[in-house]
């Protein structure tokens, strides 16, 4: 089945990659991916994939059916030798499909041709592998045990996101996977190796929304007004002392303030200013996740009040961390090792501080989120997600496509097993 996978994906390589550098040149934002959910359905309509569009929002859900019994379920849920079927025999794959609002730098000819937006989080590569990977399983679906969910998920990128939607539009019914599995670009890997890691593999992330309130004036007169700009420097420069000086050292918090507004004028003193970013924390510290909110705003009233401002606060819950699931990693490593070697198969140590929405499938069933590999550094393909410049060595979507179709292989012969 190994040299079978290979030889499919090789056969593909220049398809797929054409499927991504169509995506990435035609980015959308989330929530607005109706190019995007087009484009991929009809390519698995051309191969023979089962379909359905427009799934928590511009969602689509592929449904690739198994020929064999043998280990898997049939109508009645029992396995081809008469035995009950353990659970069903059915995995899921997850991609993400959404841009982000950030303008492409370089001079790449399948650039993004839409101002201000690009994937510079690889979901065009996460979407092409999905469907490469579509078009393998289903060209050998006659051999599969079991059946294969594709699922292509809008809006990752904002909260409450994409993920949740899919679940309450009953993506992980009828038929329910007992399992599901999502890989995601990684620049700090060079391309041919894989991440993976069991439990813990990414922090929550929940956003936050500062308004600073003063009161305007001649620029010339500052003792006359409350400058919202000043106390928002004040503001910004103590939230980041939190991490520093009122969190254990031992738990892992990291906030970051991204956007700030303000000002109409150079000569008018600002009367208003709004701060807006993120606060993110692996779930091995959930104790401080709770005490976020009290501590930011604790420390926001007490500069404003200080220098007779106001201020409002708004902290909205985003995406738990992603835990991985032990039997799911362990087929995971076995794919890579038995694809690629040991020595490019990489037991990753530490979480990640970046969040995925992905953790809400695996609150319901058991997942598994791994890394791709897809840096160059003899290429200057070095670029970190969600940069300008982010782009990937184009080998990694052969090396994406055949990671996860033999997964899905082992997934099926671990179900066998099991019966």
């Amino acid at each position: 089945m190994i040299e079978e996978i290979q030889k499919k994906a090789e056969a593909i390589e220049e398809r797929v990659i054409k499927f991504r550098r169509e995506i990435h040149s035609q980015p959308e934002l989330s929530g607005k991916e109706e190019k995007t959910a087009r484009f991929i359905a009809a390519v698995l309509e051309d191969n023979d994939i089962e379909i359905e569009t427009g799934v928590g929002g511009n969602g689509i859900v592929g449904l690739i059916k198994g020929g064999h019994t043998g280990g898997g379920h049939t109508v009645d849920g029992r396995t081809g030798d008469g035995h009950a079927a353990k659970g069903n025999n059915v995995i899921a794959i997850r991609a993400d499909m959404d841009a982000l609002p950030i303008g492409e730098r370089g001079s790449r000819t399948y650039a993004s041709k839409v101002d201000g937006v690009m994937h510079a989080c690889g979901h065009d590569v996460h979407s092409a592998v999905l469907m490469g990977t579509a078009i393998v399983l289903g060209g050998i679906r006659q051999k599969l045990t079991g059946d294969v969910k594709l699922i292509f998920q809008p809006a990752e990128e904002v909260i409450p996101g994409g993920a949740l939607a899919m679940i309450e539009a009953g993506v992980l019914e009828k038929p329910r996977p007992s399992a599901i599995i999502a890989l995601h670009c990684c620049p700090d890997l060079e391309v041919g190796y894989i991440g993976h890691k069991e439990g813990v593999v990414t922090a929550s992330c929940d956003f936050i929304t500062i308004s600073i309130f003063g009161t305007s004036g001649h620029s010339s007169r500052p003792h006359q007004s409350v400058d919202a700009i000043l106390v928002a420097a004040l503001v910004v420069n103590a939230i980041h002392h939190i991490v520093s000086r009122r969190t254990d050292p031992l738990h892992h918090v990291a906030i970051s303030l991204g956007t700030i507004k303000g000002g109409n004028a150079p000569n008018i003193i600002a009367d208003q200013v709004e701060i807006t970013g993120t606060v993110r924390v692996l779930v091995l510290s959930p104790e401080v996740r709770e005490v976020m909110p009290g501590l930011i705003e604790q420390t926001i009233k007490g500069i404003t009040m200080s220098v007779g401002g106001t201020y409002d606060f708004k902290y909205n819950y985003g995406h738990p961390s992603v835990v991985n699931d032990g039997e799911l990693n362990d087929i995971v490593g076995g794919a890579a090792v038995d694809l690629f070697g040991k020595e490019k198969t990489l037991v990753m140590k530490d979480p990640q501080m970046g969040a995925e929405d992905f953790a809400y499938y695996g609150e319901k069933i058991p997942a598994m989120l791994y890394r791709l590999g897809t840096g160059n550094k003899s290429r200057g393909i070095v670029a970190p997600l969600h940069n300008s410049c982010f782009d990937i060595d184009e080998a990694a979507i052969k090396i994406g496509v055949q990671m996860m179709s033999l997964i899905v292989c082992k997934y099926f012969e671990a179900k066998r097993n099991q019966a």
